[in-house]
Order: C-alpha cells, then sequence, then structure tokens
C-alpha cells in the first residue's frame, strides 16, 4: 500500500459507518457488504469484484483494534490533505519529504515539525515496515496468487473429487537460495535503504511511494548476478499437486485455497491458489441449484390410472414413486435427499419430471382397445375451455 493509498483512502466510509463505530458495528457492516459484493454472487462483475477487495482491505485495517488505532492516528496528522504543525512549529507554511517521517532520511535528524524518529512506529504497523535506517534488512515478501482451471465430470462436481493440478510460477531461485546473488551475498539497496520503496514528489511539500526503480522492490542489489534468475532471486518452477475439490460445486465456480500458492520470499507467507472448475454436462441428470433433476418417461395408462415408477438416482439405487391417477405431462415430482450436496453437508432433491410417452406402433389389440376407449369419452372436450376463454378475452 503506497502513502498516496493511505491519505486519499476512508476506510470508514467504505464500510459506510462512523469514526466512533464499534467493533461490532464495523464487524457487521463488513459482513453486509461482503455478502452483497463476494465474488461467487456476482460472477462476472468486475466492478463488484473491486468493490469486495475495497471491502476487504477496509476491514482489514479497521478489524483490528492495533492496526485501528494506528490509522487514527496517523490520518489524524492530516487535515484536508495538508499536514497540521506540532506544538512550536509557528503558523507559516512549510514543505517537507514523508520519507523523512518515515525514517527514510540516513542519518536519523529531525524531520520537518520537530518529530524527530518520524512515523515509522505509526506507519509500520498498518504496512508491514518500519523506519528505513542504514541497517533495515529487506522485508519479507508475499507469494504470488496462482488461479488455475480444472474440469470435473458431473458425478465428481456433485460427489467432490481430489485431482492433480500441475502449476507453474515465480519462487525463490534454487540456483541462489533466492538472494539474487550467485555467492548468496547480496548487499541492501543504498537508494531505498532496504525497504523497496522510493519517495518521489507530487506537489505541495509531499512526497508518495513508488518500487524503488534500482533493486525492483526487493530492496536487495545482487552484485554478481545469479545467471539463473538474472539476479531476480525468483525463477519459473512449475509443480503437480493434489487439490480437493469439495462435494456440490457448480460449473464456473472459483475455489480459493489459502496459502497454496507460490512460495514467499524471505520468509513471507505464500500466496493463494484459485481454482475455477468446469463441470461437464451429463447424459440422463441436470442440476437447478442444489437440486438435480431427470426427466422420466411414463405410458399413458400409467399417467391416467396412476401407479408406482421407478426413478434411477445418481450413484445410488433407484428410488420409486407414485404416480396419482389422472397426472398430467409435465408434472414435477420431488425425491428428497438424492439431489447435490450443500455447503452444510445436507443434500438437496431429485426432481423428477413426468414426460407422457406417445407408443408409435400399436398391436390389433391395443388398437381396438383405444379405439373403444375414443368412443367411450366421445362426448368430451379437452379444448372446450381454451375456445371459451379466447372468446371472452
Amino acid at each position: 500500500m503506497s502513502t498516496k493509498d493511505f491519505i486519499e483512502k476512508d476506510y470508514y466510509k467504505v464500510l459506510g459507518v462512523p469514526k466512533d463505530a464499534t467493533e461490532a458495528e464495523i464487524k457487521k457492516a463488513y459482513r453486509k457488504l461482503a455478502r452483497e459484493f463476494h465474488p461467487d454472487a456476482n460472477k462476472g462483475n468486475v466492478k463488484a469484484e473491486e468493490r469486495f477487495k475495497e471491502i476487504s482491505e477496509a476491514n482489514d485495517i479497521l478489524g483490528d483494534p492495533k492496526k485501528r488505532k494506528e490509522y487514527d492516528e496517523a490520518r489524524a496528522l492530516f487535515g484536508n490533505g495538508g499536514f497540521r504543525p506540532g506544538p512550536g512549529a509557528g503558523g507559516g507554511s512549510f514543505n517537507f519529504d514523508l520519507g523523512d517521517l518515515f525514517g527514510g532520511a540516513p542519518g536519523g535528524g529531525q524531520g520537518a515539525g520537530g518529530f524527530g524518529g518520524g512515523l515509522g512506529d505509526v506507519f509500520g504497523g498498518l504496512f508491514n515496515r518500519g523506519g528505513a535506517g542504514p541497517g533495515t534488512r529487506a522485508h519479507p515478501r508475499r507469494g504470488q496468487d496462482i488461479e488455475s482451471e480444472v474440469t470435473l465430470s458431473f458425478t465428481e462436481a456433485i460427489e467432490g473429487a481430489t485431482v492433480p493440478l500441475r502449476m507453474s510460477s515465480q519462487s525463490p531461485c534454487k540456483a541462489c537460495s533466492g538472494t539474487g546473488d550467485k555467492n548468496g551475498t547480496p548487499r541492501v539497496c543504498p537508494t531505498c535503504v532496504g525497504t523497496g520503496q522510493v519517495a518521489r514528489g507530487s506537489g505541495g511539500g509531499f512526497s508518495l511511494t513508488d518500487p524503488c526503480p534500482d533493486c525492483k522492490g526487493r530492496g536487495l542489489i545482487a552484485e554478481n548476478a545469479c545467471e539463473v534468475c538474472k539476479g531476480s532471486g525468483r525463477a519459473k518452477s512449475s509443480r503437480t499437486m493434489q487439490v480437493r475439490i469439495p462435494a456440490g460445486v457448480s460449473d464456473g465456480q472459483r475455489i480459493r485455497l489459502r496459502g497454496k500458492g507460490a512460495p514467499g520470499e524471505r520468509g513471507g507467507p505464500a500466496g493463494d491458489l484459485y481454482v475455477v472448475v468446469h463441470v461437464d454436462s451429463h447424459p440422463v441428470f441436470g442440476r437447478k441449484d442444489d437440486n438435480l433433476t431427470v426427466t422420466v418417461p411414463v405410458t399413458f395408462t400409467e399417467a391416467t390410472l396412476g401407479g408406482e415408477v421407478r426413478v434411477p438416482t445418481l450413484g445410488g439405487p433407484p428410488v420409486t414413486l407414485k404416480l396419482p391417477p389422472g397426472t398430467p405431462n409435465g408434472r414435477t415430482m420431488r425425491a428428497r435427499g438424492k439431489g447435490a450436496v450443500r455447503k452444510d453437508g445436507t443434500r438437496g432433491d431429485l426432481l423428477v419430471t413426468v414426460e407422457v410417452s406417445v407408443p408409435k406402433d400399436l398391436t390389433g389389440k391395443a388398437r381396438d382397445a383405444l379405439e373403444a376407449y375414443r368412443e367411450a369419452t366421445a362426448g368430451e372436450d379437452p379444448r372446450a375451455e381454451l375456445f371459451q376463454a379466447a372468446k371472452g378475452a
């Protein structure tokens, strides 16, 4: 996070809570917004995804009492984009460099306004970096997030599966142990003093931070660049890992596996792995939310007189459903607990749609029976109400 982000972002406004909001109010506001803008509920909506990231960032600061205290104290130094002079600073205007406040000036002298050692203690807790004195070590770096895709059969998606994933990512170079130096002895970057960031002027006396151009944000410079990684400390690596896909996933769902991404650098945590799931279709079953669907053909006599019908299930024994007399074509019945697995471990239902099958060929005996049925019901007109409604409309 840059200083510019810190100055401009109002995390209270992001969550829609007042500055004196309690921890419970902040938590409640975050949960409400997270449910509304979660990527799983807004598939393909880039704006919702960005909003979700912003909400998560705000909660990370305000949801932690220590970070919130540091954030409030730091923002108290800024008013309408300017700096509030401390006692004895006088009423005149003055320019200063935020690099001094963060301890960026070598020598550790007094900063503008008489604040001594700077604001490293305040901002360090928020942005995970302290002062930038000459002896500062390069800070740990989190590993990259990785995204991969996997295609499952319909049954695997419903029941869950463990699948192998081959992934390529940037990881610490094995040849130089991630130092970037073939001798394993890089030196601290003199430009950023090991922080990986440098200040740049933005007008009005303020300085904002950018990745250091000399060390590319690493905080270290290799005197003898590693031939494998060219001094970057990172090299492309491939690995295969077994990933468990939970039961009940749907087509297009994005699963996050914490800590399964690229390894971190200098003791930093690993990134996350995001798996996008694709599900093949099934020749018999379909899916509607947590329910499975199936269309079952029945005979004219079964639909008219009623009876028992055996229905297949996915991966289990058939179930028997009772057709009431006079069951119309297209009616849907429910076999409870025979659907997809829900997040709480329970199962949805199997929705069975009846389709009356019309025979193409009739034997003489069957034809005679139908002819007799037609004569017996000659006075009935199933379309009478249709025409009557059409006239009255």
